[in-house]
Parts: structure tokens; sequence; C-alpha cells
């Protein structure tokens, strides 16, 4: 296992995003919420980059008590983010794919020492 720098630990703020090469491996390194996050930047579907779309909440239907549909929210507590080529969802905090729980992107672990931030890969 080897670790590759990521940033110096200030550069990253909450939102911020960088994807890092190791050999062959891409890796997409999130902060979100004073916490990291990293995973395989290589889309389940087609191999799309996985980690470089946007970061959303979660989409929520909203419910009448007669079970009708009454529109859609946010739910903040819960980030995703989208793959760019064909819109897969994957949750920030697990790598699980929104729309089928079977798939789970590869996720790498972070470390933070003398002021810098690395992947292991």
């Amino acid at each position: 296992m080897a670790e590759v720098f990521v940033a110096k630990a200030g550069e990253l703020e909450d939102g911020d995003r960088r994807i890092v090469t190791a050999g062959r491996t891409e890796v997409g390194v999130f902060r979100e919420r004073g916490r990291y996050y990293a995973y395989s930047n290589l889309c389940l579907h087609q191999g799309g980059p996985a980690c470089e779309g946007i970061v959303i909440p979660k989409v929520e239907d909203v419910l009448a008590a007669d079970r009708t549909f009454q529109g859609q929210t946010f739910n903040e507590k819960e980030l995703h983010f989208v793959c760019p080529w064909h819109g897969w969802e994957y949750d920030i905090e697990t790598g699980t794919c929104i729309g089928d729980k079977r798939y789970k992107l590869k996720r790498f672990e972070i470390v933070e020492k003398n002021g810098s931030v690395y992947v292991i890969v």
C-alpha cells in the first residue's frame, strides 16, 4: 500500500474535492462536513468519472397521509455525488449506489499527518 498526497490539510474546505492518480488508479477525495471520503473514480455503470459530477442532497418524495404524491424535497442530512456520464448517484458516506444498493464503489482510507492529507491505495 502507498500513501498518495492529496493536499495540505488547510487547502481543502467543505465542498472541495480532488482527483488523485496512483499508477492506473484514480481516486476522488471529497471533504464534506469536516470529514474526508475517498472512492474509486470509476463509475460502476460504464466506467465514467464517478467522482467528478455534482454533489447534491438526497431527493425525497413528499407524501400526504393518504400516500398521494405532494412533490419533492431535499434531505440535507444525506449527500450524494453523481457520475456526470449517465447520472448514477452514490452515497458520499458509504459509496453505495443509490439506484441499486448491490453496487458500491471501492473506498480508500484517508490519513492526515504532518499537516497534509493522503489517500492509501
